[in-house]
Formats: structure tokens, C-alpha cells, sequence
């Protein structure tokens, strides 16, 4: 019997499968029983049972179960059977599987070299094969990329993204999207993409110079950028340099790297390495230290020279390269080379090899002081500096020999020495040593190279010759001085008068022509009238050869004398001069100078000339304008300087005329002409000079009077106004009408009967009072003392509402205290 395999369509049998998951299919025996049943696999394998796979075979079927599918067991799986007669049948079934999205080992970060084509990778799987988008993450919006980044940014074939020259700016998170559109599944995968920048570098100074041996350091500094930042190291003759006490190795903010060379040698000169590497790359550049030997000065010492001999000045040198060597005179910066020679000969220099040679001939004082030594050569120059003293034998400093003194009167004898070595110093008087202690009259004070020989003369025998001797172990010098009787002044001379007036006189006179040996102090005048016996003394000024005198009499004869006084004592008076002293007369016409005053005024500056003698008592001032014959006079008191003129005309031409008066006379007079400008108007003269600011203030404080003016009208006319509401406050309110009538009567007895009260007075001072030409007074107000306003009082009704009638009251007081009342008709 033939078995008969039914074929059954797959799809309605278990239809598709996913991934991972387990299927089985069923082959049914319609006719006959198999002798034979075997299953085959997509690839036409026989299928062994296993553990993944298990085959089943019953009365009239076979079963094939495939657990935990995947993509490989899709495919087409035959079911066969054969019969006894070797006959065969056979059925077909199809799997198919769907892959799920998967994204296979897909990396995050992926780093790429800057500038070169960056591909990221993004492994995803599906079945049906799955749709990819990219996306560029920026903060928390998202970007995709599209054909028209495609300038820069491609997606291949195989889903991955490829940046063209990548760079740093194309850092950042992008998101690989990966869709089944047939199942509506999707998924994805954020990849940080990371550009390395290869390392750039660069250095600030690439060459440095340095001098060995005087624990000098030298820095290298090299500026490193990258991504990520770059490793560096110092390399030198291809060894890296290492933490050392020589090598101090830094790295600073900003990729800045340096590398210390201290206390620098010789040996350390050449090239330096600095290497910066990252994983992007590596670079490197080359540094060169140049190190010399600075000039140094090895040999160079003090001289001392005696005065007149040779002196000769060494100074030795070394260095690489070996320098040039030269001198300068300090005391006038004169420089010497190898080869020159001072103007007078007497300095010579020669050097060669690193040593050079001053020689000084001839040596003089002047030439004492400091001499520098000075090495220069291309790297760097050293300057070291010495003294040249010179010895020489004491040298007396004083060229005053001689002395004076008298009896009693001590005197110092100084004997001024300079020497080199310092000398010591003797006192003889007549071949007699005097002691350091001294004698009973004299005394020896020695202080910085001088000595002093105090001598109090008690006797003729004091005076004469005494010997200071000063030496050293160059020489010894001597110098003798005199000590001298000292006299008293002669007489001065050429005594002469000048400048004589009514009450002073000038004295003049030359000086004696002796002094007598001691200073003279001052001069002492004599001076007398001619018929008196007594003389008067005036002393100078110190030794000035002029003596003013004061206080004379007019017209008076004098006589006058000199004298000089010094220590020793006054000499002789002079010849007696004699000089009339002028007589009183009127004085010199007044110096004018005027300016004008306030309004209608002008005041006229008074400048007192020669008074004649006798103390000016008046000016006396007439003035008219052009047009007018009459003139108007102004005494003013002679101790006044000025006088003010008002009122005035404006736009008037004055003509004024000054006479100052003594008790001698009238002057000649001064004559002054002066005009008055037009009348100013009222609101310029006042706003002219004032802003804004200042008038706006102004106006606010008239204002604020004009409120003020009108309240306290109120208050006595009304009744009303602010005012009156304060004081019905402040006080009680009275009712009785008598003691209103009483109040009333009392206020004008206050101001009517009452003479406490001080009267209104007009008043002229004597120096201010104006007369006409005539003599007659001239009646205006006086400009110093102005006339008082009259008083106005209200008069109150009892009832203290309105005054009987508006009318005021003028009270005037005059000076002979009379009283004068009148009613205001302003309102009549």
C-alpha cells in the first residue's frame, strides 16, 4: 500500500513565526502505512532529532517541532515518506521568519580625527529590513538630517552616517532611528560622536641666552592646544627629561608648559624638545638655550699713591667671548681705552689678554677719587670699582695770620690743617712747646684736623708770634701766626644829608678805615639842635652806612656825628655836619583816582602827597557838571582817603577840583573829571547776572512776601487771615469792652506819651556835611546816615473787627524831641 502524503497549505497551518520563538509542523498519512518517513531541511539536510529540534511520528502523522526559531531555520521543509515497494511521497511547507529590530553592537562614544571622513556606525537588523533616519541632538531639540545636508553628511547604503572633514564643531549626540513600517515598530540608539584634534603647538620664544656659573635659570615655555589635550614632555639628545633639581617641570591653565633650567652651566647649552601627543596625533618643536661666560672682573684693588709719584692701576678680566676692557675717571667721567692718553700725558693705558694697565705719572691731589673699571663684550658687560687715595704732607687750609685782642678778652688762633695721613699738630711760642693741657692762660682744642689756640692776653707779653707746626710720615709744615693788640675804630667819614623834610632827614657816611682789628657791631649817630648841649643817640641798623631820622623839628638847625663801635670799644665821632630841617607850608596837591559807586553815586580815591610839615585837617571837594557855573562842596577829614559823591545826575560829565588844607594853608588844587552813564533799567540791572534758577527763586520769595504783606493786612484790617488764627489760638479771646478801650489807650501812649522810646533822629557827620559855593547848606540826605521811615499805626475799634476809620496815623520825632502827628491822605 502506497502512503499517500496530504500537503496542506502552510499559511493556514501555524503561518509566520518571530524570532526566538518555537513552530511545529504536521505531516499526515492519507492512504497506506510509510515504511519510511524522514524530514528535510531548507538546505535539503536530512533533520536529525536534537535539542532545538524534535521529530515525532505517530499512527497517521509526523510532527516536527523547531524551538526557539531564528532567521537561519527560514525556509522551505520537506516531509517524505517510502512504501514497501520503494515508492515515495512527498509534502512541502514553508517558515518564514520575522526578525525584530535589533541594534547590534552599535558603540557610544565613537571618536574620530579631526578633518578626515567620519563614519557612524549604526549595526541595526529586521526582518523585513528595517527604514533608518538620522538625527543631530543640539540641548533638547533635535535636527534631522536630510539630502539637503548631504553636502557634508551621507547615509550609506548600510544605514551608516559618514561626516565629511570632520570637525570640532560637528561634536555632539546623533540619534540612528530605525523603523519596520509594515509592523509599526521602531526603536533607537543615541551615538556621541567625539572629534579629536591632533595637537597644535607653539612657542613664545624659541632661542634664549643665558650665562653660566651665577645660578642663572632660563624658562622654556610652550603653548599646547588639542583634543583631548595633549600629553607634553621634554626631550633632550633624545632622552626625556625628567623632575629633577635642575629640571622643574610645570603645566598651567590654557596649555601653557614650561621647563626650568637652573643654576645653568656650560654644558647646558644646545637643544631642547617639547612634545605634545594625543590620540589625534603628535607634534613637536625644537628649542635652543645659547649659553656664555659674562665678562667678570677677577683682579682689581685699591691704590694709594704719594702725591708727585706714579701711581699704576690693574684690572684683570675673563669671559667668553674674552671682553674689552676700559677706565672711567669718576670725578669728570673721562673714559680711557687701550691706547689713550690724557690730555696732559699724565695717564697712560695698555692692555691686552684680558688685563689692562692705567698708569698715572705725576700724581696730583685732584686725581684722588674713584676710578671704574668697566668689561664689555657682545653678551654682556661688569663694571667693578676702586679708589686712588694719594698721601701728600700736611697743607695749611687758612690765610689769616694775624689776630686781635685785648687785655681780658679771650681769642681763638685756628690752625686749619688737610693731610694724608692725618697730621698731628704742635703750639710754640717762642721755642716753648705749649702742653695739650695748656697754661694758665691758654688752652689747645683740637677737633677734625683743626686746632685751636685760646688765648686770654693778660699782659703785653701775650702778645706777639706763635708757631703751629702740623706733621706727618709724608712731611711737616709750619705756619706762623700774630696776635695782634686790638684798637678801636677809626672815625667814619663823608658824613652828608639827603632826603631833609620839615620832621626827617637822612644821615649817609662811609665806613672808618680801620677797624681796629675786631669787627665793628654798628655805627652810632649823634645829633642836637645847635642851641641845645645835649646830644641825641640813633644806632644802626647792623653795619648799614645809613640812619634815618625822626621826629625833627621844622625849620631847626642841627648838628650831626658818627662813630664806629667794635668789640674793643667806640672810636673817635666824625666831623660834625650841620643841616636845616624845611620850613611848615601848605601841602602838595592830592593824588585822585576815582571810581563808581552804587546808584547814583562815585567815589574818589584820596592819595595824601607831602603834607608840608603839619598833619593835613581837610579835603576839601567842589564839583558841578559841565553845564553849570555853580559849584557844590564836600569837606572831607584829611584822615579819610576817600570821598563819595551823591546824588548825581545820570548821563553827566563832572568836573571836580581837590584842595587839601593845613594850618599852614591850602594846596594848589587837583583837578578830576569823570561822567555818569545813563540810568540802568531796573529789571536788567537786577536779572542780568542771574540764571534761570536764581530768578525763579526770586519770584517765589517775592511771592512769598507779597502772601505774607497781605495775611497781616488781613489781620489788622479784617480780623482774618492765617495770623489771626495763630493768635486766636495762642491767647484767650476777651469779650469786656472796656478792656479793649484800655488796650487801645495804652498802645498809644506807648507810642505817643511814652519817651522811653528812642527818637527818630536826622543826623550829618562834621566830615560829611555839603555846603552850596556861597556857603549856604545844601539840603540832602546824608549817604552814611539815612533818614528813618515814619512810623504808621493802626487804630483798633473795641470790638477789634475794623479800625474806626482806615485811615493811619504818621508819628514823626525830630531832634529837638518834638512830636508831630498827621493823618495819611494817601486815601483822601
Amino acid at each position: 500500500m502506497v502512503a499517500t502524503v496530504w500537503k496542506t497549505n502552510v499559511a493556514t497551518i501555524i503561518g509566520p513565526i518571530l524570532r526566538k520563538s518555537s513552530s511545529f509542523f504536521k505531516c499526515y498519512f492519507v492512504i497506506g502505512e510509510p515504511v519510511k518517513l524522514e524530514w528535510f531541511n531548507p538546505q535539503g539536510e536530512r533533520i536529525v532529532s536534537s535539542q532545538r529540534v524534535a521529530l515525532h511520528t505517530g499512527e497517521d502523522s509526523s510532527r516536527l517541532t523547531i524551538y526557539n526559531a531564528v532567521v537561519e531555520d527560514a525556509g522551505i521543509y520537506r516531509c517524505q515518506t517510502t512504501d514497501a515497494q520503494g515508492q515515495t511521497q512527498e509534502a512541502t511547507m514553508v517558515l518564514e521568519m520575522y526578525q525584530k529590530l535589533t541594534f547590534r553592537d552599535v558603540r557610544s562614544p565613537q571618536e574620530f580625527r579631526h578633518g578626515e571622513a567620519a563614519e557612524v556606525v549604526c549595526d541595526v537588523i529586521a526582518s523585513p529590513a528595517p527604514a533608518v533616519s538620522w538625527f543631530y541632538q543640539k540641548g533638547f531639540k533635535s535636527m534631522e538630517i536630510t539630502e539637503e545636508h548631504y553636502s557634508r553628511f551621507q547615509v550609506l547604503p548600510n544605514n551608516n552616517l559618514q561626516i565629511h572633514k570632520v570637525t570640532k564643531a560637528d561634536e555632539g549626540v546623533y540619534r540612528c532611528e530605525a523603523r519596520v513600517e509594515a509592523r509599526g515598530e521602531i526603536d533607537f540608539v543615541d551615538i556621541e560622536v567625539v572629534v579629536n584634534v591632533p595637537p597644535v603647538l607653539s612657542i613664545l620664544q624659541q632661542s634664549f641666552n643665558a650665562t653660566a656659573d651665577y645660578q642663572e635659570s632660563v624658562t622654556f615655555t610652550c603653548v599646547t592646544s588639542g583634543s583631548p589635550d595633549p600629553d607634553v614632555t621634554w626631550h633632550r639628545k633624545g632622552q626625556r627629561l625628567q623632575r629633577s633639581e635642575q629640571y622643574v617641570l610645570n603645566t598651567m591653565e590654557g596649555g601653557r608648559s614650561t621647563l626650568t633650567i637652573r643654576n645653568i652651566i656650560q654644558g647646558d647649552g644646545g637643544g631642547y624638545t617639547c612634545r605634545a601627543t594625543n590620540k589625534a596625533g603628535a607634534e613637536e618643536r625644537e628649542l635652543f638655550l645659547k649659553v656664555f661666560v659674562q665678562p667678570h672682573i677677577t683682579q682689581l684693588r685699591n691704590v694709594t699713591a704719594v702725591e708727585g709719584s706714579a701711581a699704576m692701576i690693574s684690572c684683570v678680566a675673563e669671559g667668553e667671548p674674552l671682553p674689552e676692557i676700559s677706565w672711567r675717571r669718576a670725578n669728570d667721567g673721562r673714559s680711557f681705552t687701550d691706547g689713550d692718553k690724557s690730555q696732559d700725558g699724565r695717564m697712560d693705558v695698555r692692555g691686552r689678554h684680558g688685563k689692562s694697565m692705567l698708569t698715572i705719572s705725576g700724581v696730583k691731589l685732584t686725581d684722588l677719587g674713584r676710578f671704574d673699571c668697566e668689561t664689555l663684550s657682545r653678551i654682556g658687560g661688569h663694571q667693578k670699582s676702586m679708589f686712588l687715595d694719594i698721601e701728600y704732607m700736611p697743607k695749611f687750609q687758612t690765610n689769616q695770620t694775624i689776630f686781635y685782642s685785648w687785655e681780658g678778652n679771650p681769642v681763638n688762633i685756628s690752625c686749619d690743617v688737610k693731610s694724608n695721613p692725618p697730621a698731628t699738630m704742635l703750639w710754640r711760642r717762642e721755642r716753648l712747646t705749649i702742653s695739650a693741657e695748656g697754661t694758665a692762660n691758654t688752652r689747645v682744642h683740637t677737633i677734625d684736623g683743626k686746632s685751636l689756640l685760646e688765648v686770654t692776653p693778660v699782659s703785653d707779653r701775650d702778645f706777639g708770634r706763635y708757631n703751629c707746626t702740623a706733621r706727618n710720615n709724608i712731611g711737616a709744615k709750619y705756619q706762623e701766626f700774630i696776635l695782634a693788640q686790638a684798637d678801636v675804630p677809626s672815625n667814619p667819614y663823608s658824613v652828608r644829608l639827603s632826603a631833609v623834610s620839615q620832621r626827617i632827614a637822612t644821615v649817609t657816611f662811609m665806613k672808618p678805615d680801620s677797624h681796629g682789628g675786631v669787627p665793628i657791631g654798628h655805627y652810632l649817630v649823634n645829633y642836637k639842635d645847635v642851641g641845645s648841649q645835649d646830644w641825641r643817640d640813633v644806632k644802626s641798623h647792623g653795619v648799614q652806612t645809613i640812619v634815618l631820622l625822626t621826629g625833627l623839628e621844622p625849620n631847626t638847625t642841627y648838628e650831626v656825628r658818627v662813630a664806629a663801635v667794635n668789640g674793643k670799644g667806640q672810636g673817635e665821632f666824625s666831623h660834625t655836619e650841620s643841616f636845616q630841617t624845611l620850613p611848615i607850608r601848605e601841602p602838595s596837591p592830592p593824588a585822585v583816582h576815582g571810581q563808581r559807586g552804587m546808584g547814583k553815586a562815585y567815589r574818589l580815591g584820596l592819595v595824601k602827597q607831602d603834607d608840608g610839615g603839619m598833619p593835613i585837617v581837610e579835603y576839601i571837594v567842589k564839583y558841578k557838571t559841565d553845564k553849570e557855573e555853580q559849584w557844590m562842596t564836600k569837606l572831607v577829614s584829611g584822615q579819610q582817603d576817600f570821598a563819595l559823591l551823591q546824588p548825581l545826575q545820570w548821563n553827566t560829565r563832572y568836573e571836580v577840583e581837590i584842595t587839601a588844607r593845613n594850618v599852614k594853608g591850602l594846596s594848589e588844587p587837583t583837578f578830576y573829571q569823570f561822567f555818569m552813564p545813563q540810568k540802568p533799567d531796573i529789571i536788567d540791572s537786577l536779572f542780568s547776572g542771574l540764571g534761570l534758577g536764581p530768578v525763579v527763586g526770586l519770584g517765589l520769595v517775592v511771592l512769598l512776601l507779597v502772601l505774607v504783606v497781605v495775611d497781616v493786612s488781613c489781620y489788622f484790617l479784617r480780623q482774618c487771615g492765617l495770623l489771626m488764627c495763630i493768635t486766636r489760638k495762642l491767647c484767650s479771646k476777651k469779650t469786656a469792652t472796656s478792656g479793649k478801650s484800655k488796650e487801645m489807650e495804652e498802645g498809644k501812649a506807648a507810642y505817643l506819651g511814652d519817651g522811653s522810646k528812642d527818637p527818630i533822629v536826622e543826623m550829618r557827620t562834621e566830615e560829611e556835611r555839603i555846603t552850596n559855593h556861597d556857603g549856604s547848606p545844601v539840603h540832602e540826605p546824608n549817604e552814611t546816615t539815612p533818614l528813618t521811615e515814619p512810623e504808621k499805626l493802626p487804630l483798633k475799634e473795641e470790638n477789634g473787627k475794623e479800625t474806626l476809620k482806615p485811615d493811619m496815623i504818621e508819628i514823626k520825632v525830630h531832634s529837638d524831641n518834638s512830636i508831630h502827628t498827621k493823618q495819611d491822605d494817601s486815601k483822601a
